[in-house]
């Protein structure tokens, strides 16, 4: 898959010497036709690449050593195809600052009954040593993700999968740079936190970025240039002129292309590939230029469209939401049903279906769209500019989706995933924005409920593709509590693993 093409993990075999050279011909030659396997099932996105047999704890190290250096190496996985001593293992994972995977595999599927003898029993102890493995790994603390059962099971290829679209999100965090343009809505403190234990805990660098030097790029913007843009514009969508008349409408359109030719330049000039906006900060007046007064409109076109290539995405300064949207979107390139960043807007109290409107003033990815979306200006009366402004219009696709989002608890930072159900609304001929429409699992009132008693955000991360698997996933990669409500939860169990967590994360960081 042409996203990943460049990733690669990294597996090693563990054995060691104790059973001659041949025995170590054979490990060697089993580990290469599972690795070749597992790259020619299609099911696995990053190319797996062979590392060798790890004999003795000088092997070991190197391997690890040379994986924390090269950026192609985005995880490890391990497997013992026989017995290896784990203490062997522990300067190796001391060093390790790769995520890790443990198969617990076997090389052949089925014992040969009528030909088992102790040379088969020495050769094939994956029983043996994958729990050896196991135990040093549960002695050191070490996070990681333990898969069972055969290599050429579906399920086996499908978990290794998950994480290893995880690893690559994981090690594109450490890439990111978000820009603050503005910053956070006064007074609101879920969207707010510590941006520099996010950093340390999980790679995302996040900067304000002045909004008047935004537009300086906003002013290099020529008409040739947005016109070209708006031509594209055209391709793209159904064009719906409204109340807003003709002429305004493409007036607000073309800069609405020019806006979003700014962000790209800036984005692009700074290394970043995730960025916030707030509707009360969009330029002031230029003392040079009095004509020149910044945006006449939030970039929300800009924002919508660029959330769909990938770049992240947070309102009012939601910088986590941004941040967290980027990674979202690493793990679900190439697949099929899209993700967006989305807000709980309104609740529809229904007698046959409670629901929950998802939606934002404009800032919805288009990637989630059931139908071709529609290119709109409508007047947005909220925000320092109270203008006509360009948008597209849609409803989302129906089906199962996950959304999922980052708190900051003071003493540590908790991801929380929300399975939902998106079902199709009635007609809202007057909503002037893009929108889903959800029951939160396993009833509205348990999911919605749970979500508050978890501090849960107002905005997330969703994607029909990214399931809870793959955040509960990044979490232990990353080092952060996860809580996942879905199909099984009820409010009294859910309350009863919050207050657990909060023993653990308090009794944690009391031992550290």
């Amino acid at each position: 898959m042409k996203a990943f093409e460049n990733l690669e993990l990294w597996w090693i075999t563990g054995a060691q010497l104790l059973y001659g050279g041949e025995t170590v011909k054979i490990v060697d030659g089993h580990s290469q036709e599972m690795v070749d396997g597992l790259n020619a099932s299609g099911i696995i996105p990053i190319k797996v690449v062979y590392k060798g047999t790890a004999n003795s704890s000088v092997e070991v190290e190197a391997i690890m050593k040379a994986a924390n250096n090269d950026e192609k190496c985005v995880g490890i996985i391990t497997w013992m195809h026989t017995f290896s001593p784990a203490k062997m293992w522990i300067k190796g994972l001391q060093a390790l600052q790769k995520p890790l995977l443990h198969l617990h595999t076997q090389y052949n599927a089925e014992l040969p009954w009528d030909s088992i003898d102790m040379d088969f029993m020495n050769l094939n102890q994956s029983a043996h040593g994958d729990i050896e493995f196991g135990h040093i790994c549960s002695r050191m603390r070490v996070p990681r993700k333990v898969v069972v059962g055969h290599w050429k099971s579906a399920e086996v290829q499908r978990q290794i999968a998950v994480w290893a679209r995880v690893t690559a999100a994981v090690a594109d965090a450490h890439n990111v740079r978000c820009l603050m343009f503005g910053l956070n809505m006064n007074n609101v403190a879920v969207t707010d936190g510590d941006r520099v234990e996010f950093e340390q805990r999980l790679g995302y660098h996040v900067d304000y970025y002045p909004v008047s030097s935004l537009m300086e790029y906003w002013k290099q913007v020529s008409d040739e240039e947005a016109d070209a843009l708006v031509e594209e514009y055209k391709k793209c969508y159904t064009i719906k002129i409204d109340e807003s008349g003709e002429e305004v409408y493409w007036e607000k359109v073309r800069h609405a292309a020019k806006a979003e030719i700014a962000l790209r330049r800036v984005l692009k000039e700074e290394g970043a590939t995730a960025f916030t906006t707030n509707f009360d900060d969009l330029g002031e007046a230029d003392i040079k230029d009095p004509n020149f007064i910044g945006f006449d409109q939030i970039p929300g076109l800009a924002s919508q469209r660029l959330m769909a290539e990938g770049i992240g995405f947070g309102a009012e300064g939601d910088w986590k939401t941004a941040c967290l949207y980027r990674s979202l979107w690493v793990m679900n390139q190439g697949m099929e049903k899209g993700c967006s960043f989305l807000e709980d807007y309104t609740l529809n109290f229904a007698s046959d279906c409670t629901s929950s409107l998802q939606s934002h003033m404009l800032e919805v990815c288009p990637l989630i769209s059931v139908d071709k979306p529609t290119l709109e200006v409508h007047f947005l009366g909220i925000g320092i500019r109270k203008e006509q402004t360009a948008r597209i219009v849609f409803t989302s696709k129906t089906g199962s989706g996950c959304k999922a989002t980052v708190v900051d608890l003071g003493n540590r930072f908790r991801l929380i995933t929300s399975d939902v159900e998106c079902i199709e609304p009635k007609p809202m001929p007057k909503l002037p924005v893009a929108s889903a429409l959800w029951v939160p699992q396993p009833t509205f009132e348990i999911g919605a409920g749970a979500w508050i008693l978890a501090g849960g955000t107002h905005h997330s991360a969703f994607s029909y593709d990214i399931t809870s698997e793959y955040w509960e996933d990044f979490a232990e990669i990353t080092g952060i509590e996860f809580i996942s409500i879905n199909k099984d939860t009820t409010i009294s169990g859910f309350k009863q693993q919050l207050r657990n967590n909060e023993v653990y994360y308090m009794l944690n960081k009391s031992l550290k």
